[in-house]
């Protein structure tokens, strides 16, 4: 195999709108995996939930905004502009086609790794990346079906893993527990409360201007 590259890190979703429990669990895991960056990836169409409130360019703004400060973080509009619904495997084979050789770590939490069977191709998403899970106390690992028989197989407790093969491994990582919602950040913004310190200043303030989350909308 040809020497690998330095991981890179793949969080999706809605960021409807990113908060900081999005950025801080992205910022822990670069750190502590040794990542060369954690990618953002704004979803055009969730597959697993309703359309988000904000429109695909808007969230993708509000992210570009929030990481604009953080060397560590890139946003990836890629999803937004192939459109349709948003496929993890797709994403990930226009990823490999762009930068081969690079290991990609999908970061995800406790609860998507616990549908994960559900994903559309789910069974192909490993041969393509390593599941990075943003692992909590609180929540238990199943110990039958699909996802026990899948942690059995591929989990893995050191970092070098991720770094050593392609694809494949599952890790699980603790990160701090910061339980911020972006529902309820839409809630208190429709209602007239300040949602300061739960995300960016420059998120807010471009949610402000434009008007994204006003209770008519929501």
């Amino acid at each position: 195999m040809p020497h690998l590259k330095q991981p890179i890190g793949i969080l999706g979703g809605t960021f409807d709108p990113v908060h900081f429990g999005h950025l801080r669990m992205a910022l822990e895991l670069y750190q502590a995996l040794d990542l060369a960056e954690v990618r953002l990836v704004p979803c055009y169409q969730p597959v697993h939930r309703k359309m988000p409130v904000a429109t695909p360019e808007q969230r993708l703004k509000m992210v570009t905004e929030a990481i604009a400060k953080e060397s560590a973080f890139t946003v990836d509009p890629c999803e937004i502009e192939r459109q349709g619904p948003s496929y993890t495997i797709d994403t990930l084979k226009t990823l490999h086609a762009l930068l081969p050789n690079t290991p990609f770590c999908l970061i995800m939490g406790i609860d998507a790794l616990l549908s994960f069977s559900s994903w559309h191709q789910w069974e192909n998403i490993l041969d393509l990346a390593h599941l990075v899970v943003a692992h909590r106390p609180q929540y238990q690992l199943p110990q039958t079906g699909i996802v026990a028989d899948l942690l059995k197989e591929r989990l893995r407790h050191n970092a070098i893993d991720l770094h050593n093969s392609l694809a494949g491994n599952i890790l699980l990582h603790p990160v701090t527990p910061l339980e911020i919602s972006s529902t309820d950040i839409r809630k208190q913004i429709a209602s007239g409360r300040n949602p300061r310190f739960l995300l960016p200043d420059s998120v807010y303030n471009y949610i402000k201007e434009h008007g994204t989350y006003s209770i008519s909308r929501i």
